[in-house]
């Protein structure tokens, strides 16, 4: 079987978290101006645990496959603002400017990899693992 094969279902569970990680994020950006921190730094945390989360509603895999991609996009998005910081692109949309960012920081790549091992950590000690499934955080259920 292939490291991270993956299939199609409905969690619930993940439904849950990740409407609860949404709403989260929209607060810290409509109240979190007056926070840096709060705002740059916790809400990067909270971004690729969002990603993991609302990916993982959809897609059945093993927990660190998936947290590896939810880690690719914020790493993603952080690369885009650089390459649109040395080629002197704008975004227009100033909704768009706030959800994805526009200056690229060392902090935030940081700040994606402490929402991946705190993704990687809550599933491995998720209630109703079994020390089996437990192993190296392997997978989400038996395939």
């Amino acid at each position: 079987m292939p490291a991270c094969f993956f299939r199609f279902r409905f969690a619930a569970r993940s439904l849950f978290i990740a409407t609860l990680l949404f709403a989260t994020e929209v607060l810290i950006a409509a109240y979190g101006g007056s926070l840096p921190w709060l705002r740059g730094f916790f809400g990067d945390v909270l971004a690729v645990m969002l990603v993991y989360y609302g990916l993982s509603v959809l897609v059945d895999a093993r927990v660190l496959c998936l947290a590896l991609v939810a880690l690719g996009v914020g790493c993603a998005i952080e690369l885009g603002q650089y390459v649109a910081l040395v080629n002197h692109w704008s975004i227009a949309n100033p909704v768009l400017r706030i959800v994805l960012g526009s200056t690229p920081d060392w902090w935030d790549v940081l700040a994606y990899g402490i929402g991946f091992a705190m993704v990687v950590v809550f599933e491995w000690v998720a209630p109703g693992r079994t020390r089996a499934t437990q192993d190296a955080v392997t997978r989400r259920s038996a395939y």
